[in-house]
Formats: C-alpha cells, structure tokens, sequence
C-alpha cells in the first residue's frame, strides 16, 4: 500500500502579506516598561526625556532584530506522508523547515488541514537552527473518504530576542484521497492466509471429486457422489463411471455497493455506506489472494464506480481508489439500472456480493424484486447492515407508555426486515444482517465458507 501514500510537497517561504512583519512580544514588555518613567516625570519633567531615549533604544533594538531574521525565501517548507491516510485511521503528518539563513529562528507552525482531518487548524512550535531542518508532526483523524485539500502552511518566526516577527507562508496545497480502511484488511487477509481453503488456492492442489471445473472420467468408487456419476458414459461402457472437478482457480467475484440514502444512516460516528466500503475493501484483498477476479459497481441514482473484473496488485488498486471516492447521496438508488447492468457486462455464472438496506416501506423494497432476477443466473450474497438501535430497543423491557410506543413501532420494523430476509432466502440468495462494526468479518468468513464449499 506504499503507492497509495501522498507526495511530498515543498515550496520555498513567501511573504504572507505586504506588511509582513510585526513587533514580538518582548518589545511590549519593554516598551511598557519605559512607562515607568512617567512617574517622575510628573513632578520633573526632565524624566520625559528618560522616557524618549528609552523608547528609541527600543525601537532601534527591534530594527536590529528585524534585520537578523532571514527572509520568508531563506525557509524552505515540506509537508511529509508516512503512510496512507484511511477513513477514522489516525495518523500523523509531518511539517519539516529547512532555515538556510545564518541565524536560527523560533517558529510557530499552522498547516490549514481540511475540517474532516481536524476541527482545528493543527499547530506547533520548534526552533529551527541556522543551515538545518527541523520538523513537527501532528495526528489528525480522517472522519470521511474521498478527496480533501490541504492548505498553505503559515509561519510566524523570530529570533531569540523575540523583539521582532515575520509572517512567511509556503504554498504546498494538495489534494490528498482518504481511503476506506485498509489496516482491518490487511488483518483480513492475514486471516485468510493462515486458512486451509487459501493454502489450496496459491499451490493450485487439485481436489478431486470438488469444484466445479470439469476435469476427467474415471470408473466409480466407493464413496462417490451418485451426483458426480456421468450416466451417458455408464451406458456407453457398460459400468459406472464418475466425473471428476478440480478446484477452479479463479472465479469472478462482483462487489456491488449501494449508495443511496438508506446508508447515509450513522452508527458510531460513521455512516452505513462507511462500513460497506470498508467491507468491500476487505472482502477485494481476500478475494485477489485467493486467485479470484474481482470487480466493482456502485451505484446511487446512476452508477458512480465501475471496475471490470481483474486480478494483481494494480487491479487492487484500483479497486481500492474507486472505494474511497464512493460518495452516500440523497436520493433512493436505482437498484434495477444497477442489476441491468451488471447481467448485461456479466453473463457467466459468478458470486455476486450485494451490500445494501432494506426500505421500511409497505411495498416490497425493489432488492427483494432484483434478486429474484439474479439467482437465476448468479450465487447471490446479499450483506444488510443491522438496525442496532432498534434490536436495542427490543431487546429491553419498557418502562412506561412512551417506550411502549417506541418498543412496538421498532418491533414492528424488525419483524418486517426479518420477514424480507426470509424471502431474500427463499429466493435462493444468501442473506446475512450483522452489526455495522462486524460487516468485514462477517463478510470475509462467509466468503471463505462459499469456497469452502465449492458453491459457485
């Protein structure tokens, strides 16, 4: 994943303003400080001349010490990446400035982060010695996907006498992608690399008997399937003879996402949709690892992310860029222009992994309809994100007439969501309703069972 970190950036310091320069806060103190003359002066006024000198002294002190510190142009600043920034991933950034001036300065740093990074604008301070770099790094925590700018980074530096204080600015804006996350993938796909089914996949074992690619005729054994029996061949020889499988070596894997309104809904700070790309994500690395050809489509009104089915690391990639810029809309996706489509592009026999909701509507949703049209001609897996403050609700006990109420509308609710799982089943598609937070490892185990299984 170390392509899908962010360039570094760097750009020399500019003057931040026309007028960029100030007085620091020690001339303050000292200027203040010539006040006292003021006392005496009250009954001599001789004292005021005391006063003016002292100002003057100031003054020329802070001139002095405006000429000391380096230009904006002597300040090179670079905003570092170390790694990828992921979807409620914390991670750190760091500002590195390179002074090539001959005197060291004191700087306070302000990077103009986007406000889904940090709320704040994240800062800090360190002294950056004469000829040498210095750096500061800050965590920000990344609470959407897709693409996000970066501001300028402002600077306001002085020297050890804090007398006098420039503003500089260095224009290293940048367009940085946050991603779905990929470090609950990566332990997916640990997982998966320690399962028997996957250590089949990568040494390409036959297993006869399994799977559903045709391999060969021999005469039956004891313990075959009567279903493996190849009856036109018996007839011919007289006896029975078994066909033989192996293990196809890789089968196409369909990620369908829905990215309508139903999964704007949050859950732990995050949104429905957050959790299926995450999903997705997790469920792409294992699906390549295992020797899978895998491709995506989602799709709100229209579809917003397609990818054909392929295999290696720049196909995961790619996978993975279009994950993070799949974006929640307002409106009720178009399921039937999705299923459309897809049978359209995929004609053979495929798993096809739809992640969506169900309408809370009297009709019955049109999910329930599309995957009728899909088992015919597809093993369909449909992934529901739970209602887990409604299972909340009725799993305790009302205590009086206002939890009644709530107690049998979200009652009612559940029932009819379990009711159109039931008939999603009956239609010869899996369905599996599991908790937001446990969407990955649900979905990975399920798949892993699929193989397993050879139901494809």
């Amino acid at each position: 994943m170390s392509r899908l970190v962010p360039d570094n950036v760097a750009a020399p310091g500019e003057r931040a303003a026309r007028i960029s320069f100030a007085f620091g806060r020690r001339f303050f103190v000292f200027f203040f400080i010539g006040l006292l003359w003021i006392v005496p002066a009250w009954n001599q006024l001789r004292f005021l001349y005391a006063l003016f000198v002292w100002d003057a002294f100031v003054f020329a002190m802070w001139l002095a010490d405006l000429r000391r510190l380096p230009n904006p142009e002597a300040l090179e600043v670079r905003r570092v990446w170390n790694e990828p920034p992921a979807l409620a991933q914390k991670l750190q950034v760091t500002i590195e400035v390179r002074n090539s001036s001959r005197a060291s300065v004191w700087a306070q740093i302000y990077d103009d982060a986007p406000v889904t990074f940090s709320q704040a604008f994240p800062q800090g301070q360190c002294v950056v010695p004469a000829g040498r770099s210095t750096s500061i790094a800050y965590s920000v925590h990344p609470q959407a996907r897709g693409d996000m700018r970066f501001g300028e980074v402002w600077l306001r530096y002085r020297t050890s006498w804090f007398l006098a204080e420039r503003w500089a600015r260095a224009r290293i804006g940048q367009t940085v992608r946050v991603y779905p996350n990929l470090q609950e993938a990566q332990k997916l796909r640990f997982h998966l690399i320690r399962s028997r089914q996957i250590e089949l996949e990568k040494r390409l074992k036959r297993q006869r008997g399994r799977g559903r690619e045709f391999e060969g005729l021999r005469e039956y054994r004891a313990g075959d399937e009567f279903r493996d029996i190849s009856w036109s061949s018996t007839a011919r020889r007289g006896k029975l003879i078994t066909k033989i499988y192996e293990i196809e070596r890789s089968q196409v894997l369909w990620l369908v996402l829905d990215a309508g309104r139903l999964l704007r809904a949050r859950a732990n700070g995050l949104t429905k949709l957050d959790y299926t790309v995450n999903a997705a994500a997790s469920l792409a690395q294992v699906g390549l690892y295992s020797g899978d050809r895998v491709g995506l489509l989602a799709y709100g009104r229209r579809p917003q992310q397609r990818v054909a089915p392929g295999q290696g690391s720049a196909h995961l990639r790619a996978l993975i860029e279009s994950l993070a810029q799949v974006r929640a809309e307002e409106f009720e996706a178009d399921h039937l222009r999705a299923v459309e489509l897809l049978l359209s592009s995929q004609s053979r026999r495929s798993l096809i992994v739809w992640m969506t909701d169900l309408a809370e509507t009297a009709a019955t949703p049109e999910v329930v309809e599309c995957t009728a049209v899909m088992t015919s001609r597809h093993l369909m897996l449909v992934l529901i994100p739970e209602q887990t403050d409604l299972r909340r609700i009725v799993a305790a006990r009302p205590k009086n007439a206002g939890g009644m109420y709530r107690y049998t509308a979200a009652l009612e609710i559940v029932q009819r969501r379990d009711l159109l799982l039931r008939r999603l089943r009956q239609q010869g598609a899996m369905a599996l309703e599991t908790a937001p937070s446990e969407l990955s490892m649900a979905l990975v185990n399920q798949y892993l069972q699929i193989k397993e299984r050879s139901l494809l």
